[in-house]
Parts: structure tokens; sequence; C-alpha cells
């Protein structure tokens, strides 16, 4: 059977070779320049077209049945080998190397398959077998933005594949994912759920400072809102009035019990120069203070002066 298939795919060969030989003595292969009475290209294709709806066949076969037998002259064209082979290999530029090329076939093989053309000329293969023959095949078949996306996302979620991706890849990827403030947050947020992480980020300085920064960012924005738009709004602020006297009350009260506990233990020491120095600055500031809160509290102003100021950094 492969002997009976063999010699119809010799048939075909020679079948081809007739087309283009017959195509050839009726528009031979002219050089390329040169100055011409017409279009030399369109007087071709005319013709060309012409013989391929008399012949019944397609105008892109007859032009290249033409082509291929011009490149193959009849002493060169080898029994055995089909004529798709001799199809690849006229893409050899080189007349002597493609003429020897023909009747060398690849190492531990008797002929030439489709394939093993494609592979002397540099060009895809349809089967293909080493590493780099399948990665073009498969950026030939992912040109497409939409296949290249749905192929890399099925990809990546095979663990083996994501752990050959080097890091400074899976960095660059992300980078690009993320450009996008949307998608940006909603990743960053995914990954700070994750303790580790959360805590190797916080080791960055600018990190922990844009957290810090956005975190009392957003609960100003926040309290911006409800102090525009909540109709309770005035009563929290009445509240937090409230609050505000009941610490500055607390604090008077606690600097009272604290002095009522300290001073009686005081009696009959005899402090040094230097203790009744210090106290005495201390007390010139609690002084200032205790002027700064009434001044607060009777006119609203909590503006200090530089003179309060200095006293309360101790200067």
């Amino acid at each position: 059977m492969v002997a009976e298939l063999r010699e119809v795919v010799e048939q075909q060969t020679r079948g081809q070779f007739t087309i283009g030989d017959r195509a050839l003595e009726i528009e031979p292969i002219r050089p390329r320049g040169g100055v011409v009475a017409v279009d030399p290209e369109w007087t071709v294709t005319e013709t060309l077209q012409r013989l391929a709806e008399d012949i019944g066949l397609k105008f892109s076969t007859v032009k290249s049945a033409r082509w291929v037998a011009s490149r193959w002259p009849k002493e060169h064209r080898l029994s055995g080998a089909s004529f798709t082979v001799h199809r690849i290999l006229a893409n050899i530029e080189d007349s002597r190397e493609r003429f020897a090329a023909i009747k060398t076939p690849p190492e531990g093989k008797t002929r030439w398959t489709p394939d093993d053309a494609n592979r002397r000329v540099g060009r895809q293969v349809e089967n293909p077998v080493t590493l780099k023959e399948k990665i073009t095949a498969i950026h030939s078949l992912a040109q497409d933005d939409q296949v290249a996306a749905a192929v890399t996302t099925d990809f990546l979620k095979r663990p083996q594949v994501a752990a050959k991706v080097t890091v400074e890849d899976k960095v660059r990827v992300v980078e690009q994912l993320t450009r996008d403030e949307s998608v940006a947050a909603t990743a960053a947020t995914g990954l700070l759920r994750r303790p580790d992480i959360a805590f190797k980020a916080m080791s960055d300085d600018t990190a922990r400072f844009q957290v810090n920064h956005a975190q009392a960012e957003r609960g100003r924005q926040a309290r911006d809102h409800f102090d525009r738009t909540s109709p309770v709004a005035p009563t929290v602020r009445q509240i937090d009035r409230t609050v505000e006297f009941l610490d500055l009350v607390t604090a008077c009260h606690s600097f009272v019990a604290a002095a009522g506990r300290v001073v009686p233990g005081l009696r009959d020491r005899q402090l040094s120069e230097d203790e009744r120095t210090i106290v005495h600055e201390n007390v010139a500031r609690v002084r200032a203070t205790l002027d700064w809160i009434e001044q607060a509290i009777d006119t609203g102003k909590v503006d200090m002066d530089e003179e309060l100021v200095r006293l309360l950094k101790g200067e």
C-alpha cells in the first residue's frame, strides 16, 4: 500500500512540475529591473489567470508551480521527493546549495519530509519536536491578544509552570497587570491580607509611611464626609466638645491628686539647690499652662505666645 501511495505522490509531483513547466513556457521568469513597454507583472498575472481558468485551477496554484519549476531545472529534480518538499527547499537562495540539499536527507533518514524541509530553511513545522519548535508553534497560535491572554491565564494556573517563572519576570508581569488603579488596589488588598506579606511590606519605610498616611487621610475624609452629610453630626460635635471638657477636668483632677500624694512626702525634707531649681522651673511651666487653660476656656483661643512655648519646651 505504501508503495502504491508513493507512486501516486510521484505522479502528482510530475503533474505539478508539468503545470509549472508549461506556465514557464508561456511566461518565463523575467529578470528584475530594466525598462519594459508594459508592466511585466500585470502581463504575467493576466496570462497565468487565463491559464488557470482554462485548466480549472486557482491562479495561486499555477503561479506557485511556475516559480517552483523555475527553481528546479529538470536535471536537478529528485525522484522520490514530493513536490511539497521541492517547493519548500526552493527557498534556499544559493542554487548549488539547493541542488545539493535535496540529495542529502537529514541524518538517519532516507527521504525528505515536509517538516524536515521546513527545518532546513528555518520555517515553522507542522509537527514540532524540539523545545524551540514547540515555543514557536505556541507563539504562532497566540498572536491574537485575546488568545494569548487566555493561554497565559491557563498556563499560570499550573503550579509547575508558575514555579519556573523567574522572580524578575513575575514582578514585571504584576507591575504590567496592575497599571490600572482599581486592579492595583484589589491586588494590594488581597496581598496585605496575608500576614507574612503584610509583615515584609511594612519593613519598607516608604511602604509603611504610605500606608500610615493613607490611613490618616482615609480617616480625615470619612470624618469630613460625616460632618457634611450626617444628620447627627451636630450632636456628635456637641459630644466631642463634652469629651474635651471632661478630658480637661480629668487632667486638672489628676494633677491635683498627684500633688496631694507627693507634696506631703516633702515634710521635714531639705531639697538640694539643684533639686529646688528643677522644681521651680516645673512649677513655672505648670503656672504658665494653667494661665493658658484659663485663656482657652474664657476666650476660646488656644494659641500659645512665644514665652509659653519656651517654657513648655524647657528653654
